[in-house]
Protein backbone atom coordinates (compact mmCIF):
# COMPACT_ATOMS: atom_id res chain seq x y z
CA UNK A 1 0.00 0.00 0.00
CA UNK A 2 1.30 3.63 -1.02
CA UNK A 3 -0.04 6.57 0.97
CA UNK A 4 0.63 10.04 -0.54
CA UNK A 5 -2.13 11.43 1.46
CA UNK A 6 -1.11 12.78 4.79
CA UNK A 7 -3.33 10.72 6.90
CA UNK A 8 -2.98 12.10 10.58
CA UNK A 9 -1.79 9.63 12.83
CA UNK A 10 -1.21 9.23 17.02
CA UNK A 11 1.01 7.49 18.65
CA UNK A 12 -0.43 5.03 21.53
CA UNK A 13 2.64 4.05 23.00
CA UNK A 14 6.35 4.85 22.86
CA UNK A 15 7.56 3.73 19.56
CA UNK A 16 11.34 2.95 18.76
CA UNK A 17 11.56 4.80 14.93
CA UNK A 18 14.65 5.39 12.46
CA UNK A 19 15.14 9.16 11.38
CA UNK A 20 15.09 9.70 7.89
CA UNK A 21 17.65 10.34 6.15
CA UNK A 22 19.92 10.63 8.98
CA UNK A 23 19.27 6.79 10.04
CA UNK A 24 19.61 7.65 13.69
CA UNK A 25 17.52 5.47 15.73
CA UNK A 26 15.41 7.29 18.58
CA UNK A 27 11.58 6.66 20.71
CA UNK A 28 8.95 9.01 19.79
CA UNK A 29 6.42 8.71 22.74
CA UNK A 30 3.20 8.14 23.14
CA UNK A 31 0.82 10.92 22.56
CA UNK A 32 3.02 11.96 19.23
CA UNK A 33 0.84 13.27 16.64
CA UNK A 34 1.92 13.00 12.73
CA UNK A 35 0.87 12.64 9.14
CA UNK A 36 1.83 9.06 7.51
CA UNK A 37 3.79 10.02 4.35
CA UNK A 38 4.26 6.94 2.85
CA UNK A 39 2.86 3.27 4.08
CA UNK A 40 4.60 0.64 1.47
CA UNK A 41 6.07 -2.69 2.21
CA UNK A 42 5.04 -2.98 6.05
CA UNK A 43 6.83 -0.15 6.81
CA UNK A 44 5.90 3.42 7.35
CA UNK A 45 7.35 6.97 6.77
CA UNK A 46 5.60 9.51 9.08
CA UNK A 47 6.36 13.59 9.45
CA UNK A 48 6.01 14.30 13.41
CA UNK A 49 7.50 18.18 14.06
CA UNK A 50 9.04 18.85 10.88
CA UNK A 51 10.99 15.41 10.91
CA UNK A 52 10.63 12.20 8.69
CA UNK A 53 10.39 9.18 10.65
CA UNK A 54 10.28 5.00 9.59
CA UNK A 55 8.37 2.97 11.55
CA UNK A 56 9.07 -0.45 11.48
CA UNK A 57 5.52 -3.23 10.14
CA UNK A 58 6.51 -4.71 13.57
CA UNK A 59 5.43 -1.24 14.88
CA UNK A 60 2.48 -0.51 13.24
CA UNK A 61 -0.21 -1.07 16.27
CA UNK A 62 2.11 2.26 17.76
CA UNK A 63 0.31 4.36 15.42
CA UNK A 64 -3.79 2.30 15.45
CA UNK A 65 -2.30 0.06 11.96
CA UNK A 66 -2.26 -3.85 11.69
CA UNK A 67 1.38 -5.40 11.50
CA UNK A 68 2.02 -7.78 8.81
CA UNK A 69 0.64 -11.22 8.43
CA UNK A 70 2.94 -14.04 9.24
CA UNK A 71 5.06 -15.35 6.28
CA UNK A 72 3.76 -19.30 5.11
CA UNK A 73 5.63 -21.32 2.93
CA UNK A 74 4.39 -25.04 2.14
CA UNK A 75 6.08 -27.76 4.04
CA UNK A 76 8.46 -29.53 2.42
CA UNK A 77 9.06 -26.52 0.13
CA UNK A 78 12.12 -26.80 -2.07
CA UNK A 79 14.80 -24.08 -2.85
CA UNK A 80 13.22 -22.57 -5.72
CA UNK A 81 10.24 -21.83 -3.75
CA UNK A 82 12.23 -19.96 -0.99
CA UNK A 83 13.90 -17.97 -3.83
CA UNK A 84 10.49 -16.95 -4.96
CA UNK A 85 9.85 -15.90 -1.74
CA UNK A 86 12.98 -13.87 -0.96
CA UNK A 87 12.48 -11.79 -4.26
CA UNK A 88 9.12 -11.68 -2.92
CA UNK A 89 9.92 -10.30 0.12
CA UNK A 90 13.11 -7.93 -1.42
CA UNK A 91 10.18 -5.83 -2.98
CA UNK A 92 8.88 -5.28 -0.09
CA UNK A 93 11.67 -2.84 1.05
CA UNK A 94 11.69 0.60 0.14
CA UNK A 95 13.99 3.64 0.86
CA UNK A 96 11.35 5.96 3.46
CA UNK A 97 11.74 8.34 0.74
CA UNK A 98 11.11 6.71 -2.39
CA UNK A 99 8.03 5.13 -3.09
CA UNK A 100 9.82 2.09 -5.33
CA UNK A 101 10.85 -1.00 -3.98
CA UNK A 102 14.99 -1.72 -4.08
CA UNK A 103 14.31 -4.71 -6.66
CA UNK A 104 13.14 -2.45 -9.12
CA UNK A 105 15.40 0.61 -8.46
CA UNK A 106 17.99 -1.56 -9.46
CA UNK A 107 20.03 -2.06 -6.18
CA UNK A 108 19.81 -5.86 -5.50
CA UNK A 109 22.86 -7.54 -7.52
CA UNK A 110 22.14 -10.58 -6.37
CA UNK A 111 20.45 -12.98 -3.71
CA UNK A 112 21.42 -16.71 -3.70
CA UNK A 113 19.68 -19.46 -1.64
CA UNK A 114 22.22 -21.60 0.11
CA UNK A 115 20.84 -25.15 1.67
CA UNK A 116 22.39 -26.24 5.16
CA UNK A 117 23.20 -29.25 6.48
CA UNK A 118 20.43 -29.03 9.15
CA UNK A 119 17.72 -28.58 7.12
CA UNK A 120 17.38 -24.77 7.09
CA UNK A 121 18.43 -22.10 4.63
CA UNK A 122 20.82 -18.74 4.49
CA UNK A 123 19.95 -16.36 1.83
CA UNK A 124 22.95 -14.40 0.55
CA UNK A 125 21.99 -10.75 -0.88
CA UNK A 126 24.42 -8.42 -2.38
CA UNK A 127 23.30 -4.65 -2.81
CA UNK A 128 24.36 -1.44 -3.25
CA UNK A 129 22.56 2.08 -2.22
CA UNK A 130 21.50 4.95 -4.54
CA UNK A 131 24.51 7.18 -3.36
CA UNK A 132 27.52 5.92 -1.05
CA UNK A 133 26.94 8.75 1.55
CA UNK A 134 23.04 7.36 1.88
CA UNK A 135 22.46 7.96 5.64
CA UNK A 136 19.28 5.02 5.45
CA UNK A 137 22.02 2.72 4.10
CA UNK A 138 22.64 0.21 7.68
CA UNK A 139 18.47 0.43 7.72
CA UNK A 140 18.05 -0.69 4.19
CA UNK A 141 19.72 -3.28 4.79
CA UNK A 142 18.24 -4.45 8.47
CA UNK A 143 14.90 -4.29 6.80
CA UNK A 144 16.07 -6.42 3.81
CA UNK A 145 18.19 -8.60 6.37
CA UNK A 146 14.92 -8.85 9.00
CA UNK A 147 12.00 -9.49 5.85
CA UNK A 148 14.40 -12.60 4.87
CA UNK A 149 14.74 -13.71 7.88
CA UNK A 150 10.71 -13.90 8.34
CA UNK A 151 10.72 -16.53 5.95
CA UNK A 152 10.12 -19.86 6.92
CA UNK A 153 13.16 -22.05 6.93
CA UNK A 154 15.50 -19.01 6.45
CA UNK A 155 17.90 -19.07 9.52
CA UNK A 156 20.36 -16.42 8.02
CA UNK A 157 19.98 -13.96 5.73
CA UNK A 158 23.92 -12.74 5.18
CA UNK A 159 23.20 -8.70 3.37
CA UNK A 160 26.40 -7.23 2.34
CA UNK A 161 26.32 -3.93 0.96
CA UNK A 162 28.79 -2.95 -2.11
CA UNK A 163 29.58 -0.06 -4.39
CA UNK A 164 30.86 -2.28 -7.17
CA UNK A 165 29.45 -1.64 -9.96
CA UNK A 166 28.28 1.81 -8.66
CA UNK A 167 24.50 2.05 -9.15
CA UNK A 168 23.32 4.44 -11.67
CA UNK A 169 19.48 5.10 -13.12
CA UNK A 170 19.66 2.54 -15.79
CA UNK A 171 19.92 -0.28 -13.39
CA UNK A 172 16.46 0.86 -13.01
CA UNK A 173 13.50 -0.94 -14.00
CA UNK A 174 11.34 0.70 -16.81
CA UNK A 175 8.47 1.34 -14.37
CA UNK A 176 10.71 3.01 -11.69
CA UNK A 177 12.21 5.39 -14.41
CA UNK A 178 8.64 6.17 -15.35
CA UNK A 179 7.40 6.85 -11.63
CA UNK A 180 10.29 8.81 -11.09
CA UNK A 181 10.58 10.60 -13.96
CA UNK A 182 14.12 9.33 -15.13
CA UNK A 183 13.81 7.96 -18.31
Amino acid sequence: MYSRSSEPVRFERDCAVVMVPQGEQVTLPAGSVGYITQALGGSYTVFVEGNLFRIHGRDADAIGKEPPEPLELPEGADDEAVERLVWQQLRTCFDPEIPINVVELGLVYEAAVKHRDDGQRTVEVRMTLTAPACGMGDILVDDVRSKLEMIPTVAEADVELVFDPPWNRNMMSEAARLETGML
